[in-house]
């Protein structure tokens, strides 16, 4: 697999980035010097736009103009491009966190602060050249010992033991929040609801690349060790059918018990080794790519 340039070369830092490690691992791709350390700019990488459909190189000019064209049709394109989380993404990504622990009052801000102060791992979507620099996606993973005396991870592990009805999973969700903290990777993936899907399996390609590569390429074993998870913890959230555990009568109704609403949930939850309350699983590592492989299959089948 193609390597991404370490994050510690200091040519790097000031250099202006227009995607993220996702796309500079595919640019390095094109590039036959497979020793070469500079970003080179893909001549043919294909942008995602808003309805949905991808754009292999189209003019922008072009793409800019076509809302005030006499044929258009209620359709705006829109070219979302890949970004490292930085310091100005805060209110971005502040609003799509938002409601992440439902209305509980609790120290987002700080919770937005790890996620940008972690650049090596991580990516924000946008629209590239979007003056009001909005955020439409966001994921990373944080590593839960890393960051143990954080007020918000003190808050959210609390959170997740108090909703918790299940008295037998309670040890268990204890235990892996607690004793185990430094082997489990909280994977934070929040959207806007209409996103283009095709963007989401890039998305989780570039983080679990990132989290590969940051094993090896952060400056200190100790920093390395802290992203060779065993375990990711995923929180979502899923619409139950009020006649799920009756299945004589989901059978007759033809309804579906649980809808969700990530797709990528779904696969998650086959996957899993703990559901909690129906919005949280954790997930052994050692199955990510088993997870890459039907998401991508399942966002291809979606499209057609």
């Amino acid at each position: 697999m193609p390597r991404k340039p370490t994050r510690r070369n200091p040519s790097l830092r000031h250099r202006p980035l227009t995607f993220s490690p996702f796309g500079r691992s595919i640019a390095m791709a094109t590039s036959s010097n497979k020793s070469r350390r500079e970003i080179e700019e893909p001549k043919d990488f294909p942008t995602f736009s808003g309805n949905g459909c991808v754009n292999h190189g189209k003019d922008k000019m072009e793409q800019s103009d076509s809302s005030d064209s006499e044929d258009f049709e209620g359709v705006v394109q829109a070219d979302f491009v890949f970004f490292d989380p930085k310091r100005g993404d805060f209110h971005g990504v502040k609003v799509l966190l938002q409601m992440y622990l439902d209305n509980k009052l609790w120290d987002l801000s700080g919770f937005v602060d790890l996620i940008l102060g972690q650049p090596t791992v991580g990516t924000v979507v946008k629209i590239e050249n979007d003056e009001d620099d909005g955020v439409y996606s966001v994921v990373t993973a944080l590593n839960l010992e890393r960051y143990k005396d954080n007020k918000c991870i003190i808050e959210l592990k609390d959170y997740l033991l108090k909703v918790c009805e299940d008295m037998d999973v309670i040890p268990k969700l204890r235990n892996l929040v607690g004793e185990h903290a430094k082997d489990v990777g909280l994977v934070v993936s929040q959207r806007v609801v209409n996103l283009p899907p095709q963007l989401l399996p890039p998305l989780y390609d570039a983080l679990f690349d990132e989290i590969e590569w940051a094993t090896e390429d952060e400056p200190t074993v100790e920093l390395q060790n802290f992203f060779r998870f065993k375990f990711y913890l995923i929180m979502s959230k899923i619409y139950k059918h009020k006649n799920a555990n009756a299945k004589k009568g989901m059978a007759e109704s033809g309804e579906e018990a649980i809808i969700y609403i990530k797709p990528e949930d779904e696969i998650f939850l086959e996957l899993k080794n703990y559901r909690l309350m129906g919005l949280v699983m954790a997930v052994e590592a050692s199955k990510v790519s088993i997870f890459r492989k039907k998401f991508h299959s399942l966002i291809c089948l979606a499209a057609y």
